[in-house]
């Protein structure tokens, strides 16, 4: 049944706040710090008499059940008039510590939970989503947020009994939808009943009655029954010896009945309306216990399980066993460690300690542990979106576009999706990212390039003297993925010697063009597609970082196919594979087979996202869409706009020819192979020769690509492997 708690809205304490205070079982501490906190609320003229008040003590009460710390005691006893700002920031300041304020935003930044759609076919919009990260955050930062807003919740519940029945309804829906599901995942077993009784009265009222009402029947001959059940299974384990507690506990209605429509059972088929739980101090006392028990009384099989050797999903660890007592009653009993019954109990609060008094944060929490909490809650964000639409949104907005990983000191860093240690250590300091040279993850090196996951534990390792890397700034070679953390490499190469940067800048531009075969054309709109005034000054932009390599490549390659206007591929400049001869390279919709040609401003390459512009007299132009051009035209005559896509032609991709030279070892083919599996590059054809004398090896391959941009980054990738002097695209 509902716990009957001594709440305040039911006239608790009678006055006597001390008494009340001890009978919860509460430190001197916390009873002293309770009684002060009391003390200042009338001095704000905020009594008992105030509604608010009142459901301070009640979450007070909830929490001392969980033995929670005395700042979650006093944040439980000021919050309700916190959230209806009845007392302000300032004032709290000059009173309490900065962990309790902490907590109060912590746990009203978990009223975004309340914005989760739980119905099919809604969506979240931004502000929700962010709003919905911050929450998680919070709750990741401190358990205790999660569980005072649980608290929260049950006052709530219990606030609504008395109202109209569509607000009783609501609150249901919402605490079965979102609550009770987290209460669950954290295994906080205390607060999860309470708020399943509670829900399952308000929704399904005449049911509740009817469960309650067979239950009071028969309380009286049930309760003689399970006083004698429990002194025999008490005597039998003190004749084996066994310290063990052994009691009757007892069952929740909302559970009743869902057992009675899972197993499609009556009332008085179920076998766990007689329930007992033993408590041991060791597993193998457990297992001890349930030898005398299933040797003493005949059990049934079926109805046994094994949760200490099999965890539930959110820890729970338990014997669950049924057998027939006297008169053929079927009896569950429930046998595990202390321990266990407190994680069962409490959940997550009874891992997450806290010290009294302690400076800081005041967290005692192994990192594997805050690991863990935080999977729980990503599973219970599942749980609660699975089966639709607003699943994969959810997903995607507010925990798959970010990772969530600790630093070694066990605080979180929000980051986006495919961010890398570099971007990590730039997050906490430019200096740190500065002085970066390499990087744990969880005890064990890893790649500046490797993909922090979620649950990480990233440690930097960092040298005495800053000495950023210009490949960092690198796109194709993944050392960075937030613009935050390239901004400040650009910012510090900015801030070198100018004669540096333009060394530096030149060397990165002749390397990427004699990669691609490319010569410099055209270079006053070079200049001018880049906003510089020469082209010292567009060499220091590629030195510092303001300008990337790969677009001033992009924009020379793309003026070089100018003169040529070629039929396929302009910047790989390679012939086709043999394919079918189809009537188009490309396939315009609803226009019919009209002639096409490669607009000369972008030079669209198989595999980008393409659109048709119908010209006057020259067919079809197939741009880029992006294209700067295009999106004048297209303004201009949007009635000539068509939707365009490769034709079957392009599918196969376009044969290039690279040649890549290094010093001769063992191992240089299976690293080079490698790097070309991991691309997915899929090669055609390779010869190798090596020079004996000049321990040099010259490696010649043919294979298939798409696009400029795989190119590069291939030859980038390749280059950076020990031995190789040079990776260049070549002509026969």
């Amino acid at each position: 049944m509902v716990r009957v708690r001594q709440s305040h809205s039911s006239g608790y304490h009678g006055g006597d706040t001390l008494e009340w205070l001890c009978s919860l079982g509460l430190t001197e501490k916390k009873i002293s710090a309770l009684l002060n906190c009391g003390l200042w609320l009338k001095q704000q003229g905020l009594d008992d008499s105030i509604a608010q008040v009142r459901t301070g003590w009640e979450m007070v009460e909830i929490l001392a059940d969980l033995k929670m710390d005395h700042d979650s005691l006093l944040a439980a006893l000021l919050f309700p008039a916190f959230d209806a700002h009845l007392l302000t920031e300032d004032k709290l300041a000059l009173e309490f510590t900065p962990t309790v304020i902490g907590l109060l935003h912590s746990v009203q930044q978990m009223d975004a939970i309340r914005t989760i759609p739980t119905g099919a076919n809604q969506s979240v919009n931004p502000q929700q989503a962010d709003n919905l990260r911050k929450m998680l955050l919070a709750m990741v930062e401190d358990v205790r947020a999660v569980v005072l807003k649980l608290a929260a919740q049950i006052c709530y519940l219990r606030d609504v009994k008395d109202t109209d029945e569509e607000t009783r309804v609501l609150a249901a829906k919402e605490t079965n939808a979102i609550f009770a599901p987290l209460a669950n995942r954290l295994g906080i077993g205390q607060l999860k009943w309470e708020l399943e009784d509670l829900a399952f009265r308000y929704l399904h009222p005449g049911v509740y009655k009817q469960v309650a009402s067979l239950l009071e029947e028969k309380r009286l001959d049930r309760e003689q029954y399970m006083q004698d059940f429990v002194a025999s299974v008490r005597q039998k384990m003190q004749e084996a010896n066994l310290d063990v507690e052994v009691y009757g506990r007892p069952k929740h209605i909302f559970s009743i009945w869902k057992k009675m429509q899972k197993k499609q059972l009556s009332f008085d088929q179920l076998f766990d309306i007689r329930a007992v739980r033993i408590v041991a101090e060791r597993v193998q006392d457990c297992y001890g216990a349930l030898g005398i028990v299933h040797t003493g009384w005949r059990h049934l099989p079926k109805e046994f399980d094994d949760y200490i050797a099999t965890p539930k999903q959110n820890g729970y660890q338990s014997i669950h066993t049924v057998v027939l007592g006297p008169q053929g009653r079927a009896v569950e009993i429930q046998i595990r460690t202390r321990q266990m019954h407190e994680d069962a109990e409490l959940g997550v609060a009874a891992h997450w300690r806290y010290k009294e008094g302690a400076a800081g944060s005041n967290k005692v929490v192994a990192n594997d542990e805050k690991i863990g909490w935080l999977r729980k809650l990503l599973q219970w964000q599942e749980d609660v979106v699975d089966g639709t639409d607003l699943a994969e949104e959810l997903r995607t907005q507010v925990i798959e576009d970010r990772v969530y990983v600790f630093t070694p000191k066990g605080d979180i860093v929000d980051l986006p999706i495919g961010s890398t240690p570099l971007d990590f250590a730039y997050y906490v300091h430019s200096n740190v990212g500065h002085r970066c040279i390499g990087a744990k993850i969880s005890g064990r090196i890893v790649p500046f390039t490797y993909q922090l996951k979620t649950g990480d534990q990233v440690e930097i390792l960092t040298g005495r003297e800053p000495n950023p890397s210009r490949d960092w700034l690198n796109p194709n070679l993944g050392y960075l993925k937030s613009s935050r953390a390239r901004s400040k490499v650009q910012y510090w190469f900015r801030l070198q010697d100018r004669d540096k940067n333009l060394a530096a800048g030149k060397e990165l531009l002749d390397t990427e063009l004699s990669r691609l075969n490319l010569l410099m054309e055209y270079p006053a709109k070079v200049l001018s597609r880049f906003n510089v005034s020469s082209m010292d000054e567009l060499l220091v932009g590629i030195g510092g970082g303001e300008i990337k390599v790969t677009q001033v490549v992009h924009f020379i390659q793309s003026q070089s196919g100018k003169l040529e206007l070629p039929e396929i591929d302009p910047r790989l400049r390679t012939k086709p594979l043999p394919a079918t001869k189809t009537k188009s390279d490309v396939v315009v919709q609803g226009v019919g087979n009209l002639l096409t040609h490669m607009a000369g401003c972008c030079q669209p390459l198989p595999g980008d996202a393409i659109i048709g512009y119908i010209t006057q007299g020259r067919g079809i132009a197939i741009h880029r869409d992006d294209c700067d051009q295009f999106k004048t035209l297209q303004d201009t005559h949007p009635e000539r706009v068509v939707d365009a896509t490769w034709g079957d032609k392009y599918a196969s991709g376009y044969e290039v020819d690279i040649r890549i030279v290094a010093h001769d070892r063992n191992g240089l083919l299976r690293d080079i192979t490698s790097i070309l599996a991991n691309e997915k590059a899929n090669v055609t054809k390779m010869s190798s020769s090596s020079d004996i004398k000049e321990q040099t090896a010259v490696i010649n391959m043919t294979m298939e690509l798409y696009n400029l941009d795989s190119l590069n980054k291939l030859l980038s990738k390749v280059s950076q492997i020990d031995d190789v002097i040079e990776a260049k695209r070549f002509h026969h």
